[in-house]
Order: structure tokens, then C-alpha cells, then sequence
């Protein structure tokens, strides 16, 4: 029998209790790291070598020469065309929509250059460029995302990242065709079968076949995840990615139960460390939902997974009203947000901090995770409070535009000179004074 914890807002310590629930249990981490460490330094001094090694070694995978390690552009071509016309159209489908949203987020948040010309003739303004290259993994172990490669690879090349090199592991050489065809559509310019740490060892130091990159973006188990963390510095990378989460706030009208447990489901099933929560006011309906939950998991493909999530990590909260669920959604910082209630655009005006946010009762967070439009590769553990989804702006940067005009050096240089005396820094005043056509315009 399914047993989910429950809470209330009106209980003593709530808030600590809460706290503690979203935490992780402890891992094995210092073990995780060394491990990480090792593989790293072997990639890094070793190239290929160690490279043929390590897939050999974690991924049963044994091939001569790295150069075999790449899947061809016409064999993700082949991937496309083999698919059946059902999922050819689903991944054209989603693709285009994705692609849509983030060319409207390109232009709506600035990621363009720009400049503007003072009354003396100065010009400041900001210069946008893409990344020149950049590595894309996709997992390709206990289960393959191709939903992943297209929320990874769109919005980079939107973004005009004229180089996309994908790292996907194959345990025992299995190839998703679908994940291969996610990688044609959205226009990857190079694909290794590669994965875990050694992936990101190749992506962020280069070895004689995989080229190295400027910033390594999407998720993976705890190496990858410490493998980013460690080589970040060297290279950009997009988040620390922490196990899935959905927190849904429901006011309980009008809504059928077997629907919100099932959001919840739809989170609980990616792995055990998953996390579902439910905020609402209605301790009845929080009955329903459980209710529901018993009737629809016997029926569940990954009921196993599902179960250990849930009893583990899931919580159902009765809040006072939709107000305080409100305040304590902005605590928790979910990385998925679903509003189910009457006036959802209302209550979403008083959220500050989650991921995403699916408003309604239609808007189930499955339709974020693949076709809706907006970027599935959000923050977690409660990163939310501080970042933001992957989008086109983690894909360039921006350099200021600097052009002072002679004029405009006679007032800047003056302005320099006395800030910069005042640092103790003469070199720089010198180097303002020089452009002044009056020297004894400056006050000493």
C-alpha cells in the first residue's frame, strides 16, 4: 500500500519540517568526486586513449580508434527517415514550436547588440556573439531523452552557436533511433557515443578526435553532474542539475483528483530522488487525490519507481489558503509549478520563484516537458530562487562597446583622472590626462 506523508501548514516547526523534506538524503559524494577526479586527469593527459578506455570500461562499447566513436550525418539522416511518420511528425512538431519560442525569446530579451551616441559624439553600446562551439550530452542510460537534444540543441543554434557537438553514451552499443533523428532535426553538427564524466572530460579539454568547447549544457546522473562542477572554470557550463521536481497548488474546485495525481506521477516516475508535492487548502480533495493515487499506480509501467519516489519524497500539504500556498511555493522554488484553480493567472502574479509555471487546469507539465514551446531544462533544488530556464541567452555573450569621441575624452579624461589618483593608480590618470587638450583643467 501506496503511504504518502502528509502536513500541515497549522503544525508546529511546519516550515522546518518542510525544509528538511526537500533536502536530498546524503550520497556518497566525496567517493563520487575522487572517482570524477581520476577520469578527468586521464582524459585530460591521456586524449583518445583514455578516452576508448573508459567507454570500453562503463559502457561495454569496444571499438579501435576514437574516429568510430562518431555517428555520422548520415546516419542521423537514416535515424529521421527510419522513424515511423507517427514520430517523425511528433519530433517536427515539437521542434518547430521550441524553435518558434526561442526566436521570440531572442528578440523579446536582448540578446542582440545595440548602441546609442552621446550629444559630443561618444558611442556606447553592447556587442552580442555566439558561443563558437558548444557540447550538448544527453543521457542514454536507464532511459534516452530526445525530448532533451531538442530543448538543448534549439535554442543554441537560435542563438547562431555555429558548432553543436553532442556526447550520448550507448551501454553495449544500443543507439536510440529517436534521440539520433531529435539530433538531425535540430541541426547538431557532430555526435560521439560517449558518456559519463569521461564525456565531459573530452567536451571541456578536447582530445585528438573530440574537439574541445566553450560551454558543456544538459543533464545527467551524479558523475556527470560532479564531472560539470569540477571543469566549469576551463569551460561554461548551464546548471548543477539536481533530481525532478513538481509542486502543484490546487484549490480543489472543479478538478477531477485522478488529474493531479497523475502531474504528480509524471515527476515521481523519472527516478526515485524525484520529487511531488501538493499545496492546497481543501483537506478533502487532498483525500481524493491520495485515493487516486492508490487506485492509478497498480497500472503504472514504472510503478516501482513511482512508489519509492512518492513514499519517500513526496508530501501533501493542507495550507490554510491559496494566499499562504502562494507564499510557501515561493519557499520551495519547484523547479515545475502547476496552478490548477479557478483564477490561476491570478495566483501566478504571486509566484517569484519556480522554474516554470503551468497555469491551468490543461496545462499539464508533461506538455512543458516536450511540445509546449518553452525550455524543459530548468532549475532544481531550489535554484529557481536565483536562475533561470536554459534559453538563447545562455548561448551568447556580450561585450561593451566603447568609442569616445575627442570631446568627449576632455570630460570623461578629467573625471578619470581624480578616480583614479584616488585608487593610487597613476599609470591609469596619466593615460586619461594625456587626451586633455587643457592640462590645467584638472584640480589637483
Amino acid at each position: 500500500m501506496l503511504k504518502v506523508n502528509r502536513l500541515n501548514s497549522d503544525s508546529p516547526q511546519f516550515k522546518e519540517t518542510l525544509l528538511a523534506s526537500l533536502s536530498l538524503p546524503a550520497g556518497d559524494d566525496t567517493a563520487i568526486d575522487a572517482a570524477v577526479v581520476k577520469i578527468l586527469n586521464e582524459v585530460k593527459t591521456k586524449g583518445d586513449d583514455a578516452l576508448l578506455a573508459l567507454t570500453q570500461h562503463f559502457d561495454r562499447v569496444s571499438v579501435n580508434r576514437a574516429q568510430e566513436l562518431e555517428i555520422t550525418k548520415a546516419e542521423l539522416e537514416l535515424a529521421y527517415r527510419d522513424l515511423s511518420a507517427e514520430q517523425r511528425l511528433a519530433l517536427d512538431f515539437a521542434a518547430d514550436r521550441v524553435r518558434i519560442y526561442h526566436e521570440k525569446q531572442k528578440f523579446e530579451t536582448g540578446c542582440r547588440s545595440w548602441e546609442y551616441s552621446e550629444s559630443d559624439g561618444t558611442r556606447l553600446g553592447q556587442k552580442v556573439s555566439p558561443l563558437d562551439r558548444v557540447g550538448i550530452y544527453v543521457p542514454g542510460g536507464k532511459a534516452a531523452y530526445p525530448s532533451s537534444v531538442l530543448m538543448n540543441a534549439i535554442p543554441a543554434k537560435v542563438a547562431g552557436v555555429p558548432e553543436l557537438i553532442m556526447a550520448v553514451p550507448t551501454p553495449d552499443g544500443a543507439r536510440n533511433t529517436l534521440v539520433l533523428a531529435a539530433a538531425w532535426v535540430a541541426g547538431v553538427d557532430q555526435v560521439f557515443t560517449i558518456g559519463g564524466a569521461q564525456a565531459v572530460a573530452a567536451l571541456a579539454y578536447g582530445t585528438q578526435t573530440i574537439p574541445a568547447v566553450d560551454k558543456i549544457v544538459g543533464p545527467g546522473n551524479a558523475y556527470v553532474a560532479a564531472a560539470k562542477r569540477r571543469v566549469f572554470g576551463t569551460v561554461g557550463i548551464d546548471m548543477i542539475a539536481g533530481p525532478s521536481e513538481i509542486l502543484v497548488i490546487c484549490d480543489g474546485v472543479d478538478i477531477d483528483p485522478d488529474w493531479v495525481a497523475m502531474d504528480l506521477f509524471s515527476q515521481a516516475e523519472h527516478d526515485e530522488l524525484a520529487q511531488s508535492i501538493l499545496l492546497c487548502p481543501d483537506a478533502k480533495f487532498i483525500d481524493q487525490v491520495e485515493a487516486s493515487m492508490q487506485k492509478l499506480l497498480p497500472s503504472m509501467p514504472r510503478k516501482a519507481v513511482i512508489q519509492t519516489s512518492l513514499q519517500n519524497r513526496a508530501i501533501l500539504v493542507q495550507v490554510r489558503n491559496m494566499n499562504e500556498a502562494c507564499d510557501i511555493a515561493n519557499l520551495i522554488a519547484a523547479e515545475h509549478l502547476e496552478i490548477i484553480a479557478t483564477e490561476p493567472q491570478h495566483w501566478a502574479n504571486l509566484i517569484r520563484h519556480a522554474g516554470a509555471i503551468f497555469m491551468g487546469a490543461y496545462t499539464s507539465e508533461a506538455l512543458g516537458d516536450y511540445c509546449a514551446g518553452p525550455n524543459h531544462v530548468l532549475p532544481t533544488a531550489r535554484t529557481a530562487r536565483f536562475s533561470s530556464p536554459l534559453g538563447v541567452y545562455d548561448f551568447i555573450k556580450r561585450s561593451s562597446m566603447i568609442a569616445v569621441s575627442e570631446a568627449g575624452a576632455q570630460t570623461l579624461g578629467q573625471v578619470a583622472s581624480v578616480l583614479a589618483h584616488g585608487e593610487g593608480l597613476q599609470a591609469h590618470a596619466r593615460a586619461a590626462e594625456m587626451r586633455l587638450k587643457n592640462k590645467n583643467a584638472l584640480k589637483k
